[in-house]
């Protein structure tokens, strides 16, 4: 029988919070190990813990370097989580765009939406559409606000006349 092999402590924790980050615990944990062979371009995986017929991630140390671990996962779980992962992208830019609209005080919260998805969309159009794009929201809207003032409420026109022109005068 193999000598068990003893591993980093550090990348065992490693192994070990990303599994319950996972959600699953340590013990439906497949580990394995990597082992080269005497041919330079074949190596060899070798069950240390777990199960080889588990549909959870397997983790694999390369016993070469011993603080690179790997990660395995069915190709249909990498799928849904790169899915996820643009869903997530999608909705935190969705966020950050409602947030930067309601700081700029719009009329018609739908009508900024629109006439920035549509300007965002135009961007899109230009760049490689292999790239993500990367736009500066506050940029943006500030455009559109020159474009389109009347989608915005005008504090300065708020404002009553008389205070406005003290705070002219104080701020002389």
């Amino acid at each position: 029988m193999e000598e068990e092999k003893k591993y980093d402590i550090k990348l065992l924790e490693k192994i070990n919070a990303l599994s319950k980050s996972l959600g699953f615990s340590n013990e439906e944990q497949t580990l394995l190990e990597i082992r080269k062979t005497d041919k330079h371009n074949i190596k060899e995986l070798h069950l240390t813990n777990g199960s080889w017929d588990s549909n959870k991630p397997w983790f694999a140390i390369d016993s070469d370097n011993e603080n690179r671990a790997y990660a395995f996962m069915p190709a249909d779980a990498f799928s849904q989580m790169i899915e996820t992962l643009k869903t997530s992208q999608q909705e935190n830019f969705n966020l950050k765009l409602e947030k930067t609209i309601w700081q700029n005080v719009p009329i018609d919260f739908e009508d900024v939406w629109i006439v920035a998805m549509d300007a965002i969309q135009d961007f899109a159009k230009k760049e490689d559409p292999k790239k993500p794009v990367s736009i500066d929201l506050d940029k943006l809207l500030r455009e559109i606000k020159k474009d389109h003032p009347n989608l915005f409420i005008n504090l300065k026109e708020l404002i009553p006349t008389q205070l406005n022109n003290k705070n002219n005068k104080i701020g002389k």
